[in-house]
Formats: structure tokens, C-alpha cells, sequence
């Protein structure tokens, strides 16, 4: 494996460009690698975890990071251009302590555990809540997945898809139902070390290829009662806390755009690069000093533009959850565009597995798969729009 030459900094990292630089680096270096096998990449959260990244998100009273929202989005820009599997992982956690420190319902012992682990042990968490019959909870629907009442605690059981992470994962959210009458709903707080737990390595997708997303299974997983950390009756939802919504999807938005962002730069950076180098027989000049091919970097310039622009505003602004959801669709579909745009003037270098072009095409593409999709992004925006219309 790549040696990684980052040095230790303060257990508070300083988020400036430098580090920042020097991280995606040293994380690109074994990307290829990680992409080729799918392997999980343990080595790459063990160095996040040693420079206090893993915590980032966590609250500084509780002894985290308490990174704003600005920040979190720099670190998930910088891994995701160097290894965007470990992004995505680390995504998840930030996006989880993000909701938990104003999650008022869990147990606060709970909630310091997990905080304290996060940031002292590097222990990760995530949300299960894909199952194969009904497919993703955005659409919809009550989980599969139940929790049957036990005198002291709780037996889990139950089947969960694209569990991101879950090599690596210390804590599991899992998202599931009681065999009540009138059923709780909600998540139930699981320990990865838990008996009962199976993992079935199924994740072997065309990009994202290291995220270790497979299945889960459970089976008469038995858990205290306290574990059932945020439920409520199936016929008495709580009341929508908008303020706290919008802020998870806002939260979302900005670091899955910067995620696919982040791979759409490194992908320009190759290109341009390649450009420079090229110089065909016929022309006896580098590509680069073609006046087409010059527009054409221009134009993925615009791209990144327009996604760091709306990614500042977004960042910085409470906007509301269908701009949060039009800025991430606009943010991934430039993030495509850029990519493709390289694999337009590359032609077969592009393709070829040689060359890491190919490797961010497949990644980028799985912008489009996260929450909010593009057609429940734009349905909303234009019911809001005719709503507004009609009021």
C-alpha cells in the first residue's frame, strides 16, 4: 500500500488549503486500486480518524470538531478528489451528527456514546433503511424490518439494501417497525458486534466501487429497550419540525454536491493536464493550444463555476428544502457534464483503464442515484411553483 506522509495535526484540524491539498493526494494515490478491487478503504478512515475528521461534525461540546456546515463541505470536496468512496462514508457520518445533535428524542446517554466514540475510537455510523421489497423509504411505505417486544429489550429482524459502509461501521440506525398493534416506527440503535447480524458482500456496482454498500441482514438481533432511540406510532406522526427538515436537506445537498464535485475537479484536473502533454504528429503543438478544445475546458470552467457558487449560497443560507433540492440536481448534473465533456475531447484515452477518466465517469454517475432524485426534485419545485400561482 501507498505510504501516507500527512502529518499528525491538533486533534482540532486546520482546514486550510494546503492540508487540504496534501489530503486529497495522499488519498488519490491508492484510488485506482480500491476502484479495481472494491476493497474497503479501512486505511483511508484510519488517517481521517488521526486528524480528527471522523469527529468534525460532532458537537465541540461534546468534544468534537463542531465544524459548520462551510467547513464539512471543504473536507468532503477534498477526499472526494482523491478517493470518493471514503467521501461518501464519511458523508453519512457528518450528515448523521449533523441530525443527532438536534435529535431531542434519543436518550442521552445514547447520543454522548456515539458522539464520544466518533470522535475518540473514529467509530462510524449510518442510516439502513433500503429494504428489497420496498425499496427507498423517500418513495414511502412502512419497513419490513421489525422489532418484536421482549420483556427487556427488543429481537430485530429484518433485511436491508445498500447498507453504505457497513465494513467499517461501529453503530447502525436501522430504520424498522414494532410488532405492536398500532406499530412504533422509527430507528433502532444497533452495535455492529451485536449477534445475529449477517452481511451479504453483494455491492459490486460499476462505480463507487469501495463503499462497501451491502446487504444486511438480521435475525433475532436482541437489543435493550433504550435502543429504540427515535420511534413514534405508525397513526400519530409527530409534527414536522420544518426548520430541522430543511436543515438536513439543505445539509444533504451541499455534501453530496460536493462530493460529485469533488470528482468532477479531479477529473478536470487530469484533463487539462493531458491536454498540455498531448501533441499529436499532425499538429506538432499540445492540444491545449487548439482554440475549440480551449472553449471546451472553458465551458467545464463554467460548470465548476456555477456548482461553487451555488454550493456557497447553499453552504452559508438556510434555503429552503426544493432550492436545496434544485441546487444538488443542478450541482450532480453539471458534475456529469464535466466528465463527459473530458471523455468527448479525450476519445479513447478517456476510456481507456489506464487512465483515471473513466474511473470518475463511473463514480460521478452515482450522483444522480442519491436523495433527491431529479424527478422528485423538479415535481416538487413545480407543484411549489403552481401552488404559489394559485394562492
Amino acid at each position: 500500500m501507498t505510504a501516507i506522509s500527512l502529518a499528525v495535526p491538533d486533534a482540532t484540524p486546520v482546514l486550510d488549503e494546503v492540508f487540504l491539498a496534501e489530503l486529497t493526494r495522499s488519498l488519490a494515490a491508492d484510488a485506482e486500486r480500491y476502484d479495481r478491487d472494491g476493497a474497503f478503504p479501512h486505511a483511508n478512515l484510519a488517517l481521517l480518524h488521526r486528524h480528527g475528521l471522523l469527529g468534525l461534525a460532532c458537537e465541540r461540546k461534546a468534544g468534537g470538531g463542531g465544524a459548520d456546515l462551510g467547513e464539512q463541505r471543504r473536507v468532503i470536496g477534498a477526499v472526494a478528489k482523491g478517493e470518493p468512496s471514503t467521501a461518501l462514508v464519511l458523508c453519512m457520518q457528518y450528515l448523521y451528527h449533523r441530525r443527532l445533535a438536534a435529535n431531542p428524542n434519543w436518550p442521552e446517554a445514547l447520543k454522548r456514546r456515539v458522539i464520544r466514540e466518533a470522535v475518540e475510537e473514529g467509530a462510524l455510523i449510518n442510516s439502513l433503511r433500503v429494504e428489497p421489497e420496498l425499496g427507498s423509504p423517500a418513495r414511502g411505505g412502512l419497513p419490513q424490518t421489525v422489532a418484536r417486544r421482549q420483556a427487556d429489550g427488543w429481537l430485530l429482524d429484518g433485511h436491508k439494501l445498500y447498507t453504505t459502509g457497513i465494513p467499517g461501521l461501529t453503530w447502525l440506525a436501522v430504520w424498522a417497525r414494532s410488532d405492536d398493534p398500532v406499530p412504533l416506527v422509527g430507528t433502532w440503535l444497533v452495535h455492529r458486534d451485536a449477534p445475529g447480524i449477517r452481511v451479504v458482500e453483494s455491492w459490486n456496482h460499476l462505480g463507487m466501487r469501495a463503499t462497501g454498500s451491502h446487504e444486511v441482514i438480521f435475525e433475532n438481533v436482541r437489543l435493550p429497550l433504550e435502543h429504540a432511540v427515535d420511534v413514534y406510532p405508525a397513526d400519530r406522526p409527530p409534527p414536522l419540525n420544518a426548520p430541522a427538515q430543511a436543515d438536513f436537506n439543505r445539509s444533504t445537498a451541499v455534501l453530496l454536491g460536493a462530493l460529485y464535485d469533488g470528482v468532477a475537479r479531479a477529473a478536470r484536473d487530469w484533463l487539462v493536464q493531458w491536454l498540455a502533454e498531448r501533441i499529436p504528429g499532425s499538429l506538432g503543438a499540445p492540444l491545449s493550444s487548439l482554440p475549440r478544445v480551449q472553449e471546451a475546458v472553458g465551458q467545464i470552467e463554467g460548470w465548476l463555476l456555477a456548482n461553487r457558487l451555488q454550493l456557497d449560497v447553499l453552504a452559508s443560507q438556510p434555503l429552503s428544502s426544493q432550492e436545496a433540492g434544485l441546487i444538488k440536481v443542478a450541482v450532480t448534473e453539471n458534475a456529469v457534464a464535466v466528465v463527459e465533456k473530458a471523455l468527448e475531447l479525450t476519445g479513447n484515452h478517456g476510456l481507456s483503464l489506464d487512465h483515471p477518466l473513466q474511473r470518475h465517469y463511473r463514480n460521478v454517475l452515482c450522483g444522480r442515484v442519491h436523495t433527491p432524485q431529479r424527478d422528485s426534485a423538479l415535481v416538487l419545485a413545480g407543484r411549489l411553483a403552481f401552488e404559489t400561482l394559485q394562492g
